[in-house]
């Protein structure tokens, strides 16, 4: 961790970006999953369930759970550390703003970084902690059978309008860190050119949007239809 903390800020930015990419990836393969959960197929909650139960219990998915909080974490302590650095570069404000390259929304990535993180805490405690026995299943209308029982854990949970609307208001913001972190991640590998930056940012703005539109069909459905 010390070697971490002490490389240049290039390649603090390159492993930052190298983590993004795979967190990228994760999202869309979570999002496969978690879409299950709404009646998309007649057979949708046995799906559901073979997935959840191949994620937890797969040898292999088990070592990639161990890089995939690597990566969360080396992805959140560098981007406190570049955010840190940038503040200490110029730690005067300037008194009025002048125009810039800079987007609107890398202006706001730390502050996105921080709802992101909280989302993340949330989902964590609600999930994860609770597969590992370390704190109870959700509470609502369903039963739960047990600690994987993930498609119960998620009715309780979405039942709940306000916990809905919450995990709504902090997929918005998601996709707002997305949509300037997939085009970031290209810029700090050094993939930019004329012929096709305009398309990473198309791709990036496409991402940002159907992920968290994704993620937001679940609770729409629970709180209008279920």
């Amino acid at each position: 961790m010390s070697k971490l903390l002490h490389y240049s800020s290039l390649t603090k930015k390159y492993i930052m970006a190298i983590a993004g990419f795979f967190l990228m990836i994760f999202l869309v393969v979570h999002l496969g999953i978690n879409l299950f959960i709404l009646p998309i197929a007649e057979n949708h909650i046995e799906i559901f369930r073979e997935a959840v139960h191949f994620m937890t219990s797969n040898p292999l998915v088990k070592v990639m759970e161990i890089f995939l909080f690597a990566a969360f974490i080396i992805h959140i302590l560098y981007g406190v550390i570049l955010q840190l650095q940038n503040w200490m570069a110029r730690p005067t404000r300037y008194k009025i703003e002048g125009w810039s390259h800079t987007s609107y929304f890398s202006k706001f990535m730390i502050h996105t970084a921080v709802i992101v993180f909280i989302f993340l805490v949330i989902h964590i405690m609600n999930f994860y902690l609770v597969k590992e026995g370390i704190t109870k299943a959700p509470q609502g209308p369903a039963m739960v059978a047990d600690n994987h029982d993930f498609y119960n854990m998620a009715i309780n949970l979405f039942s709940n309008t306000t916990y809905s609307v919450l995990y709504i208001l902090l997929i918005i913001v998601l996709g707002f860190h997305l949509n300037h972190a997939f085009q970031s991640a290209f810029q700090s590998m050094g993939w930019n050119h004329s012929r096709y930056t305009p398309f990473i940012k198309l791709l990036g703005t496409i991402y940002s949007i159907v992920i968290p539109l994704g993620f937001i069909l679940i609770p729409l459905y629970f709180i209008f239809l279920y």
